[in-house]
């Protein structure tokens, strides 16, 4: 238990202090925001900052801090040092640098800002690029919960029928203004995943029930299958780390906050917030279904939505069971809408379309849901296939847009230059490794996974180097212009 207080520990000061850091490195100030600026009660609406906090967590998080936790307890308590660091150091500032700059660029999409600070070619990269991974995403969160819905109902509401319910409501949530289905309802799902980790957290530190295994006892891979730590632990703790997913979700904020001196506590925040949610289900994973009498790998084999079900009802009951049932509905569903209206305001940004008439927004938001809807009848596994490594690889450039950024302006770039360098070896790594990616390749060449592993290892290396090496001379060029005006 020690290590599980000290890592919530962590996470806490590194709000208060790190995070402080971070945000007096940008420099907020008492400038008019997009929310009052640009407000059209639709998109752009000042929000209370306990209600736009309360969104900006159930956006980012969803299962995610759950699922993606539950996963990385495959590896065993060493994975809690990728939520405690990941969060603090990379996943926080990437969370806030996003929002930050786009409250300084009119509540703009992430894709415009990477465009801004990256140059015109990646700017039509990531257009295509953060739409195609919101509507997996919103595929994603489509097809899981309509399953666990059709297993919850008499057989006459299958999965199809489930499906189409969620898919109205996403044209409903995607197509209203923000205040009216999701200002509504986000703060109450918010409220309820909260409550469900503090109960889960709760009962394993005072229920006596449970020995929580310490760090220092279990340090190494513990993963049943033997998967490497480096880079398949990081791709599968995401939410609760680092997600390029939160890039597209943090703009919409941007467009509801008060006031840019309150984008650590909506933003830095937040994803402190699902740091310490992915903890609580992290140490579950590892603490919890050796009391349950099932190993963790097999419990993920039948279906996460069934460990979670099995953690909560041992922890706190049959209440904790129907929380569960919330969680693992609801909380997927709260990004999934999201996603797709992520995913409209990214190609209205792209167009220059008038989101305040509410016919071009139809016009975008039917034609999005439909191209999903098709999508849902693929089979998941090839939807799922490419989402983890695309999330992470967007976070990566997320953050090296905001590097480009805090260059120009002479600030610390090393705040986001560290971690996109980083992350930049884990997303080449796990692109050269992983049977999703260029492990299709390798298997039927027969080659063997301790061939190409090393050989992906070093990819990653070399890859992430040139990046800080081009990095490097481009702030190289700014330092000489600067010197130049001077």
């Amino acid at each position: 238990m020690i290590t599980f207080v000290l890592c919530i520990a962590f996470l806490v000061i590194g709000y208060l202090t790190y995070g402080k850091y971070v945000a007096k490195v940008f420099g907020p100030d008492d400038r008019q925001t997009p929310a009052y600026a640009l407000e059209d009660g639709v998109d752009y609406v000042p929000m209370p900052t306990w209600k736009v906090f309360l969104i900006q967590l159930l956006n980012i998080a969803g299962t995610g801090p759950i699922f993606g936790a539950l996963g990385g307890a495959l590896f065993g308590p060493v994975a809690y040092l990728w939520i405690i660091f990941g969060c603090v150091f990379a996943g926080a500032v990437h969370d806030y640098m996003c929002g930050m700059l786009s409250m300084r660029h009119e509540g703009a999409s992430i894709s415009e800002l990477t465009g801004k600070y990256l140059g015109k070619g990646m700017l039509q990269v990531m257009r295509v690029f953060s739409v195609i991974l919101l509507v997996m995403c919103g595929v994603v969160f489509t097809t899981g919960p309509a399953g666990l819905l059709a297993l919850l109902t008499p057989e006459t509401l299958d999965t199809t029928f489930w499906m189409w319910v969620v898919v109205i409501y996403y044209i409903i949530a995607t197509f209203v203004p923000i205040d009216k289905v999701i200002g509504k309802l986000y703060p109450l799902f918010g409220a309820a995943l909260i409550i469900m980790a503090i109960g889960v957290g709760g009962s394993m530190m005072f229920s006596g029930n449970y020995e929580m295994p310490e760090l220092w006892n279990n340090f190494g891979n513990m993963h049943p299958n033997g998967t490497p730590i480096w880079s398949f632990m990081f791709i599968s703790i995401a939410c609760g780390a680092i997600s390029g997913f939160h890039a597209t979700q943090s703009p919409m904020m941007a467009r509801c906050c008060k006031s840019e001196k309150l984008g650590r506590k909506v933003f830095y925040g937040a994803m402190i917030a699902e740091g310490v949610i992915a903890m609580v289900w992290c140490a579950a994973g590892c603490t919890v279904y050796p009391v349950i009498k099932a190993s963790l790998a097999e419990g993920v084999a039948i279906g996460t939505s069934t460990v979670v079900y099995a953690i909560c009802e041992t922890t706190m009951g049959k209440l904790g069971g129907a929380l569960a049932l919330l969680g693992v509905i609801v909380c997927p569903i709260s990004s999934g809408d999201t996603a797709y209206r992520s995913a409209r305001l990214t190609i209205a940004d792209w167009f220059h379309i008038d989101q305040g008439n509410w016919i071009k927004r139809l016009l975008l938001t039917v034609p999005l849901l439909g191209v999903g809807t098709i999508i849902c009848h693929l089979d998941y596994d090839i939807v799922w296939r490419y989402f983890s490594w695309s999330n992470q690889t967007l976070a990566m450039i997320a953050l090296w847009a905001a590097s480009v950024y805090l260059a120009r302006k002479h600030k610390n770039y090393w705040l986001t230059a560290v971690p996109a360098t980083f992350m930049s070896a884990v997303s080449a790594t796990y692109f050269m490794a992983s049977g999703e990616c260029m492990g299709l390749l390798w298997t039927p060449m027969g080659i063997p996974m301790s061939t190409y592993y090393p050989i992906a290892v070093v990819v990653g290396i070399v890859f992430a180097g040139a990046m800080l090496a081009l990095f490097l001379k481009k702030t190289a060029k700014y330092k000489a212009m600067s010197a130049l005006e001077e």
